[in-house]
């Protein structure tokens, strides 16, 4: 099995990080006010909604954590499984950013609409990985 091209491989950096980053609001800061604006949800009772916050922001982590072990896996030597974690992972990202646009359709994301961010930026680079890599 070939190695990801460059294009994937970046891609697959940039959501990792991009969810590393993300995580540690969801899980630890989640009941500050800045976090809820920068994650773009309106919690009317932050206590209720902390479980759920806590378990996506580690969720996040161990979809970056897997990214992340899957492409050094591929650049020291074992490249088929390296791949196969990776894309996996991808699709994990990329099924989860849907979701979370479904629930937003739904109605479920307060305020309404508050996911396109979320979305956009936990969506688009696993849907970068899974196109490059066909290439």
């Amino acid at each position: 099995m070939d190695p990801l091209n460059l294009v994937a491989q970046i891609a697959a950096i940039f959501g990792a990080v991009t969810l590393s980053v993300v995580a540690p609001f969801e899980m630890f800061f989640y009941a500050r006010p800045f976090a809820r604006k920068l994650l773009h949800v309106d919690t009317k009772n932050v206590d209720d909604a902390r479980l759920w916050a806590f378990c996506i922001g580690a969720r996040n982590l161990m979809a970056a954590a897997g990214t992340i072990i899957g492409l050094v896996m591929m650049w020291t030597g074992d490249v088929p499984t390296g791949v196969v974690i990776v894309m996996t992972a991808s699709w994990y990202m990329l099924l989860s950013a849907i979701a979370m646009g479904a629930a937003d359709l739904l109605g479920f994301w307060r305020p309404r609409g508050g996911s396109l961010t979320g979305v956009l930026g936990s969506g688009i680079p696993p849907l970068v990985v899974l196109i490059a890599a066909l290439f």
